[in-house]
């Protein structure tokens, strides 16, 4: 078939032509993928193309359906942008265990690292900082925070499914889960190459100072250290706490409290666009003042909804699936455009402007965060463009008729019912 040929085709499919091809298998083929050599299923005439005689492993594959058999609009390729939690190491410990996906294990994840962690009931985090910010997801259970600012003030915090903390860089903090099932949440640094292994630890630096340095320091005898781990803890089996309060009261100092939260209850905020396709949730330095590093938004799409085309122009988008099953397509220059699935526990990853959806291929909610280095929340809607540009424009670029531009929403709508 000659390019003209094609582009005929194509526009008649635009126009609604498409009834007068022969099947309906021979309208996906055409309209819809352009490019020579066509790509996708649809195009295979010789049914040996689709065969996979090698090795399988059915419980990876099944669940990654659009690179098995891509959408025919797929084309080129580009970086990986699909991870897992599922397939990432568990370094467990008496206390809880925790699995990372760094830019080691992500290449194209460069701006952010993930860690999945879960605390058993007392279970410890222990006494650490980083040089990286610390954002997190509560996705389970509940949790006791407790962290330092610069100027001495402390705050000591519980959370919940659903809450939120920041932690700024060189902050020191710690982690306990609580009663009666513990914790698990995610972690989100805002450094690709950022680990749970390059933590700075209380323990490793205590047994790696001087004992008459210790003793200076703290104003006791070196014999009062005589017992100090001399290995690092990172997760260890505590005891449940008390009230909150009463931790609250111990750690209080003369300094004060912080004045801006570390805790930010994003499950409880009233949604910041709801449709009948799904909401969105957004956590920024607007409302968590704190979070200067980091935004984030909390994304809910219904049964067969979408998350409209879009694209993020200050920042790549880091992706964590909490439910249902759904799935993206990333658009390229090049062209390059490709199609991935995402489950429970998975990661994506956008780089910054790069076109997308997220559609709800379940009959479940598809719910999942996103994160992104940056202070504020920003999108661009690809039908709120089209809907503000002068409409002869558009038309002259897409062949569009009067009527469907007129069609598009004026107001963004971010999540599309079915």
């Amino acid at each position: 078939m000659n390019n003209l040929t094609r582009r005929s085709l194509l526009a008649a499919g635009a126009l609604g032509g498409a009834a007068a091809l022969t099947t309906s298998t021979k309208a996906a083929g055409v309209f819809g993928n352009p490019d020579l050599p066509p790509q996708g299923a649809v195009n295979a005439a010789n049914p040996q193309s689709l065969t996979d005689p090698g090795p399988q492993n059915p419980a990876l594959a099944d669940n990654l359906p659009s690179f098995l058999d891509p959408p025919p609009t797929d084309v080129g390729g580009m970086p990986m942008f699909w991870n897992s939690f599922n397939i990432a190491p568990k370094r467990v410990q008496n206390g809880g265990w925790a699995r990372q996906v760094t830019q080691s294990d992500f290449q194209i994840s460069t701006t952010i690292s993930g860690v999945n962690m879960r605390l058993s009931a007392g279970g410890i985090r222990e006494m650490h900082w980083h040089q990286q910010a610390e954002w997190a997801v509560m996705t389970s259970g509940h949790c006791r925070i407790t962290v330092l600012d610069e100027l001495g003030r402390p705050a000591v915090e519980d959370v919940v499914a659903g809450d939120l903390w920041y932690f700024p860089a060189g902050l020191p903090h710690s982690l306990q889960g609580l009663g009666p099932d513990g914790a698990e949440f995610v972690l989100a640094f805002d450094n690709g190459e950022s680990s749970e292994y390059n933590t700075l630890l209380l323990t490793d630096w205590l047994a790696h100072t001087p004992p008459e340095v210790l003793a200076k320091s703290f104003g006791v005898p070196a014999e009062a250290f005589k017992d100090i781990p001399l290995q690092n803890r990172w997760i260890f089996q505590g005891t449940v706490p008390g009230p909150l309060a009463a931790d609250q009261a111990a750690a209080m100092a003369q300094a004060g409290t912080p004045p801006n939260p570390f805790v930010f209850r994003l499950a409880d905020q009233a949604p910041d666009k709801k449709t009948a396709g799904g909401e969105v949730r957004i956590a920024d330095s607007g409302n968590f003042k704190v979070s200067t590093t980091m935004a984030a938004a909390l994304v809910r799409i219904r049964p067969g909804g979408i998350r409209e085309l879009h694209w993020h122009p200050n920042a790549d988008e880091w992706q964590y699936y909490l439910q249902g099953s759904g799935r993206m397509t990333v658009f390229n220059t090049g062209p390059a455009a490709e199609t991935a699935d995402f489950r429970p526990g998975d990661i994506g990853y956008v780089k910054k402007s790069l076109g997308h959806y997220v559609e709800n291929t379940g009959k479940d909610d598809l719910v999942f965060m996103e994160i992104f280095r940056a202070d504020r929340f920003a999108e661009v809607s690809l039908s709120d463009w089209l809907a503000h540009t002068p409409p002869a424009m558009v038309a002259a670029t897409l062949n569009l008729s009067p009527e469907t531009i007129a069609r598009f929403q004026k107001t963004r709508r971010d999540v599309m019912p079915a």
